[in-house]
């Protein structure tokens, strides 16, 4: 198999293992969160305001369709569905990785399907830091162009990487793609990690390079380095127990999405939350510490994969959620949350103590 075609078996891979297996780990710290209850709010509950306001851009609701697909022929109902979604509740939405479809054209539709079902969204693109580094602001362009994006993410994923079968093991340079891209780039540049998390030192290099968000993308939900380990001992690039073994130590690896997310906003910038988010007291909980948007992955991909009324469905629930929280609490609009005092306790005050 070509490198091409190899690209986008693997992204086919991905998915089928996500949809297929346990491959979350480890715990959010947002469950060491809690809110202070209102006991008599003074407003109703059904006229409260979800919308909110980023990148100049006004979003329904603070929930955001993270990145999960495209680059496969098979993944481009999945894409369209989620884009509906957006395209129905005013909610951003980001692409998988847009390599597969800039080394192989023919696979640009899985992506651009997003922009056409959504054509009033807040689209986001998607490129590996590596590629930034390897092709230059020429793929970030391409990326953008493909879906008429609004804004690009510039993944990181070296955990991925180091656990990947086919995994590229060289960081050197990246900060300067980084550092270059954001200098030369037209739209904002959202620098997002995928399970790991951001410490408020790296956070701090990626606004200085010029980023204009941090997706924290901590840990607590799904695990690539799980992922990785399934595939390299199961899937279609099974055969090495020894990556196998290594996916499922560092399985464990990373910072809590609540403690990472409380170590970025320090930094002043916009801030999105991932990693893990799974109810929409998560996102309520991500909007008081801080974060801009909760992005959500694995809750949305299998009703996506259902289609558009069961996602409906699972992105209303979500939003009572929000909604009910954000009437608990006292508030009558999404943009009042940081007002909201809270405890921390268990392993997650520990973190942030000792920070």
């Amino acid at each position: 198999m070509n490198r091409r075609r190899f690209t986008s078996s693997r992204k086919l891979d991905h998915l089928r293992i996500c949809l297929e297996e346990d491959i979350e780990s480890g715990s959010t710290g947002f469950e060491d969160i809690r809110l202070v209850h209102n006991a008599l709010p003074d407003s109703n509950m059904d006229t409260l305001d979800l919308s909110t306001d980023l990148f100049g851009h006004r979003f329904g609701s603070p929930l955001f369709i993270s990145a999960m697909t495209g680059g496969h022929p098979e993944t481009t109902r999945v894409n369209k569905v989620l884009a509906q979604a957006a395209q129905k509740y005013g909610l951003g939405i980001g692409v998988g990785s847009q390599r597969a479809a800039i080394e192989d054209q023919t696979l640009a539709e899985t992506f651009s399907v997003v922009r056409e079902s959504a054509p009033d969204a807040f689209v986001v693109g998607n490129l590996g830091i590596v590629q930034l580094r390897d092709h230059g602001i020429e793929w970030a362009e391409t990326a953008v162009e493909m879906i008429d994006a609004d804004a690009l993410a510039i993944h990181l994923n070296f955990l991925q990487e180091a656990t990947q079968p086919e995994g590229d093991h060289n960081a050197a340079g990246c900060l300067d793609a980084l550092r270059e891209l954001c200098r030369e780039f037209k739209v904002p540049v959202i620098v997002k990690e995928t399970g790991c998390g951001f410490s408020e030192e790296i956070a701090r290099l990626c606004y200085g390079a010029g980023a204009t968000c941090i997706d924290v993308g901590g840990y607590g939900g799904s695990s690539w380095a799980a992922i990785e380990s399934y595939r390299a001992g199961k899937g279609e690039a099974g055969g090495d127990q020894r990556l196998s073994d290594l996916g499922l130590l560092f399985k464990e690896w990373g910072i809590p999405t609540a403690v990472s997310l409380t170590e970025v906003v320090r930094c002043g910038g916009p801030v999105i939350a991932s990693g893990g988010i799974r109810t929409g007291i998560d996102i309520a909980k991500a909007l008081v510490l801080g974060a801009s948007l909760g992005g959500m992955a694995l809750p949305l991909l299998k009703p996506a994969c259902d289609g558009i009324e069961a996602l409906s469905e699972t992105i209303e629930t979500i939003q009572q959620q929000l909604r009910i929280a954000l009437f608990l609490t006292g508030h009558t609009r999404v943009s009042e949350m940081p007002d909201t005092r809270w405890y921390v306790t268990g392993p997650t005050a520990q973190l942030i103590q000792q920070k």
